[in-house]
């Protein structure tokens, strides 16, 4: 009687401290989701100097935090969906080892991915750690179908139409912005203004009240587009910024909306934490991964895809939010980092900005990234059984 009860209180303390050492790893997953995304939906608005790092930063926390505590209520389909449910047997999805060692594996190559400046799918990640821990628990018994129909169609697809719809928005805005007859103006840095100029042949003319001028000379890559022009009686260029400024944040919600339920999916097991709390903490969590750890995924979304003005940046947002909001409604397991390069890409394709070298070095990482957490889950698996 004494052996079987030291039996039940050592089972009843390893599960416990099983269920502490997820939900920790559970948070680290979060973190490096934050540093990895959190900057993807306002990387337009910086790279186009619409704003600061700072401000984009700060734009990107708060629209993400408020996607975060909304998926509460409209996302639940992707909590199903990334338990594990269906892709391996009931009893592995609602064991703590098994959600452990999917939380560890897509923790770390996201976070490798962020370390390194590369802008990775969290999405990718744990379903590569799924399968990577479903394989060396069960074998065979993993669903390969279901894997395919629900959650690689979905990835592999959702880029491809964020290029088409970023570039028919862009499209459509650019063919009404020439028919009411608004002009784009190239502007040069002369002092702490931008100053507008016209180009005739070779000659460069502008004016400035400044007496002290300083010129800056740049790749033309570089320089800042603005429109010169009214549009219902405001000016069109700041109509714009407010509308860029707004897709930014919207697609910083999308981002929140999609990827919060996917990581909380991993917290049901744990009894002892009051879910929406576990959810808030999980949001947290993103959000100071963004704020801490953001920059080297900032400058590759912004500035290495492609050059781009505000309209061109507006049209790439908003194709972006409109995919991630569908999808995550309908608890669809898209990526919003698949979507908003696609739609960076779309945009670089029509104005013939976009550098395939840092393109293709993304689709790299997004290549390697599945089978790095499988191998990550499936090791750590193997270890803690």
């Amino acid at each position: 009687m004494r052996n079987a009860a030291i039996r039940v209180r050592v089972a009843a303390d390893f599960r416990c401290g099983m269920s502490i050492l997820l939900l920790l790893t559970i948070f680290f997953l979060a973190y490096s989701n934050g540093a990895n995304d959190n900057f993807k939906g306002v990387a337009s608005i910086y790279g186009s100097k619409t704003a600061s790092y700072k401000v984009s930063l700060t734009w990107a926390t708060a629209t993400t935090l408020l996607g975060s505590i909304a998926s509460f209520f409209l996302a639940n389909g992707l909590v199903e969906k990334f338990s594990g449910k269906g892709i391996v047997p009931n009893e592995l999805a609602g064991a703590e080892q098994f959600l452990f060692a999917v939380a560890f594996g897509a923790g770390m190559i996201v976070i490798i991915a962020t370390l390194t400046g590369f802008p990775i799918s969290t999405t990718h990640g744990l379903t590569g750690a799924i399968v990577g821990a479903g394989t060396v628990a069960v074998g065979s018994e993993v669903n390969f179908t279901t894997l395919q129909n629900s959650f690689v169609l979905p990835l592999l697809l959702s880029p491809l139409l964020a290029v088409a719809v970023a570039s028919i928005i862009y499209a459509t805005a650019h063919f009404f912005r020439k028919r009411t007859k608004i002009t784009e103006e190239t502007c040069v840095c002369v002092g702490n203004e931008f100053v507008p100029m016209t180009i005739s042949g070779n000659a460069l003319a502008f004016q400035s009240n400044e007496v002290n001028w300083s010129l800056a000379v740049d790749e033309t890559a570089n320089c800042v587009q603005r429109y010169d022009g009214n549009f219902l009686g405001m000016s069109f260029q700041k109509a714009v910024d407010a509308g860029h400024f707004l897709s930014a944040g919207a697609v910083s919600f999308a981002r929140g909306l999609n990827d919060t339920p996917k990581i909380a999916a991993l917290l049901i097991v744990v009894q002892f934490v009051n879910i929406k709390f576990a959810w808030v903490l999980v949001a947290v969590a993103i959000a100071i991964g963004g704020i801490l750890n953001a920059r080297k995924v900032a400058e590759k979304m912004s500035n290495e895809i492609t050059s781009m003005n505000s309209g061109q940046a507006f049209s790439a947002n908003l194709g972006t939010a409109i995919i991630v909001i569908f999808a995550s409604s309908f608890g669809v397991p898209v990526s919003t980092t698949h979507v908003s390069v696609g739609s960076l890409f779309g945009i670089g394709l029509l104005t013939k900005q976009v550098n395939f070298k840092v393109v293709l070095s993304i689709l790299l990482s997004w290549l390697i990234t599945l089978p790095c957490a499988a191998i990550i889950a499936g090791l750590t698996f193997w270890l803690i059984s």
